[in-house]
């Protein structure tokens, strides 16, 4: 009997298993569906414990968010449902000291890996904007920081100064330019992290991790129906789920492009995710609002800013498929920056636009 299906047959399901296959495409935890007798099926998952050190905290936090949104809903397909163990647990911690979890299946639902057309972006919004209203009232302080200063992006450029400082693998001179429009930028970096300080925005729960493939939508309807893999949740502001998104969904090229001629910020797509977003999330301050587009330009600096130190550090952390990889990542995320800077005052109207359509 294989790992996994040991792990299995330790969890409340309904009837006997009969299958536990591999399944998904996700890069970090080992997913498996299994599938029983009476043809229930459940997603049962091993967390990596190298990426997530603190297991016990992180399905705290699974635990603490899913209860308080399944309050909230009528259809059960609307949120994240854990299995219990036979013993009662929440989750497992096997012999060998490895944890795993189970949820039901979300039935009736599919996955996307990119959108297939601009509703798809616009639902995905729909589904964070609906995360953000649900857990509006939710204590954000009291989860864990599963992985600490995630989002703190002045500290990503303390660690970005130490790695330029060693330059172990002596690639600075290569990225001289890159190197000066990243730190030229330090400043407006810091300018979510100024505004929390300064009382100006609220402590929120964030996913952390809002690209399409974490929404789940209804197969026939294509309507959002919830948000999946919440590992990352953890105390931090709106604007960093909103801001990953249009970083991601938003570019009109691949993270990896290395003709940064194709790189921009597709505005349609901008404003199809604003709308999206604040239909489902109408009641912000004007400063959290006004945070949106600075997440969008924040969270983009930042991952350049991530795939930068880690090419001067010789590439440990992020995994790399040709010579020069998280290069050339950092020049797409610093053109998509860039761009930003130079359509800001259309954002700012697009912005304004949509929030006044919603009155």
């Amino acid at each position: 009997m294989n790992t996994a299906l040991r792990a299995a047959e330790k969890f409340l399901v309904s009837g006997n298993i009969v299958s536990c296959e591999p399944y998904g495409f996700g890069h970090i935890n080992r997913t498996y569906l299994v599938v029983t007798d009476k043809g229930l099926r459940y997603i049962l998952q091993g967390i990596n414990e190298v990426v997530f050190a603190n297991v016990p905290g992180l399905m705290a936090n699974v635990i603490a968010v899913t209860e308080h949104l399944s309050a909230l809903v009528s259809d059960p397909r609307e949120c994240l449902h854990l299995v219990k163990t036979v013993s009662g647990e929440d989750y497992l911690c096997d012999e060998d000291g490895k944890y795993w979890r189970m949820y039901d299946f979300i039935e009736q639902s599919l996955c996307l890996q990119a959108a297939e057309q601009p509703s798809d972006f616009y639902e995905s919004a729909v589904a964070f904007g609906n995360f953000q209203r649900q857990l509006a009232d939710f204590p954000a302080d009291t989860l864990h920081e599963t992985i600490p200063n995630f989002h703190n992006t002045p500290d990503r450029y303390r660690k970005f100064r130490l790695a330029l400082e060693a330059d172990v693998v002596d690639r600075a001179k290569e990225c001289a330019y890159e190197i000066e429009e990243y730190l030229k930028r330090e400043q407006d970096g810091a300018t979510l992290q100024n505004w929390l300080k300064e009382g100006r925005l609220p402590l929120r729960v964030t996913h952390n991790d809002t690209k399409l493939n974490n929404v789940m939508l209804d197969d026939q309807t294509r309507k959002a129906l919830c948000v999946i893999d919440l590992d990352t949740v953890m105390p931090g502001l709106m604007a960093y789920d909103f801001g990953d998104s249009i970083r991601f969904g938003a570019a009109t090229a691949a993270e990896d492009e290395k003709d940064i001629s194709k790189v921009s910020v597709d505005l349609e797509l901008y404003a199809t995710y604003i709308r999206g977003f604040l239909s489902a999330c109408p009641e912000l301050t004007e400063d959290e609002l006004m945070s949106l587009p600075w997440g969008a330009r924040t969270m983009t600096l930042e991952c350049g800013l991530r795939f930068l130190t880690d090419y001067l550090d010789g590439d440990n952390y992020f995994a790399v498929h040709r010579p020069g990889h998280n290069l050339d990542r950092c020049r797409t995320q610093l053109k998509m920056v860039q761009d930003m800077e130079e359509k800001w005052d259309e954002m700012l109207r697009i912005l304004a636009e949509e929030k006044a359509k919603l009155g």
